[in-house]
């Protein structure tokens, strides 16, 4: 593993120490990704910021992930000085596709083959997902962009892992911004109010979004795969009030594995 020290460039440092096998650049998130293979064949992934806004993003992703452990969620567990305050993150290579990579692109796309696989197999994902949740509920921890950018699914191991999750903190807390970064396929109404109070109820809606989005077959939201017992789950998951869902993850959780036709 890398040693904490200061670098000017972290890619000519990395070519050091093994092959950078790839690059993710042009990040929305103002961070660089790099997937470096170690000489005794070990892979890790290299994110550093570029921004000062990436840099609070780490800052905040490294606290959390001090707080939240779960086998689905992929860990920051190294961090190391790249120069003017910034910090790179070390996190261990898991395999998988990313399911927004190419959302729109076709049969060929990760999220349209992951829509295909047997509901059963999309139910097992499903669950991994709220189970994470459990960890991040327990450590008073809120869920702020998620999406389905932060899915990584192994096609061959049936596996799902979370990643990316930057932008999770403690709560509840107050927002002092016009909104919350995310998607408005999945934000609650109050990610939207400077004002508004981000709490547990808020994370039971994302994750409501979640499921109803990985349960059915297409974008439109009209080819639900799941049952009337899991979707009025979800319905209630996702209320615009915050008092009308359930009240934190736990409750959303145990009544989505009571309802007809889960598996888990």
């Amino acid at each position: 593993m890398l040693s904490a020290v200061e670098v000017a460039e972290v890619e000519p440092c990395l070519r050091k120490v093994g092959e950078v096998f790839r690059v993710f650049g042009d990040q929305d998130s103002g961070c660089v990704g790099y997937g470096v293979r170690l000489p005794d064949g070990e892979r890790w992934f290299v994110k550093e910021a570029v921004t000062g806004p990436a840099q609070d993003s780490l800052d905040r992703a490294w606290a959390f992930h001090r707080r939240v452990r779960h086998p689905v969620i992929v860990p920051q567990v190294h961090r190391f000085a790249v120069g003017d305050g910034r910090t790179a993150a070390v996190l261990p290579w898991r395999p998988g596709e990313n399911l927004y990579q190419g959302r729109l692109a076709g049969p060929d796309a990760p999220m349209t083959r992951f829509r295909a696989l047997p509901v059963p197999t999309v139910l097992r994902a499903v669950d991994s997902v709220l189970d994470a949740h459990l960890a991040v509920e327990a450590a008073g921890q809120v869920a702020v962009d998620l999406y389905d950018g932060a899915f990584l699914y192994d096609f061959e191991g049936d596996a799902v892992q979370l990643i990316d999750l930057d932008e999770y903190r403690p709560g509840p807390f107050v927002l002092q911004e016009d909104r919350l970064p995310g998607s408005a396929r999945f934000m609650a109404p109050e990610e939207w109010r400077r004002g508004a109070v981000i709490d547990i109820r808020t994370t039971v809606h994302v994750l409501g979004r979640a499921v109803r989005l990985l349960l059915d077959a297409g974008t439109e939201e009209r080819q639900w795969r799941g049952t009337a017992g899991q979707l009025a789950v979800v319905e209630r998951a996702t209320r615009e009030d915050p008092g009308e869902r359930f009240t934190g993850v736990g409750e959303f959780v145990a009544a989505w594995r009571a309802a007809d036709g889960v598996q888990s």
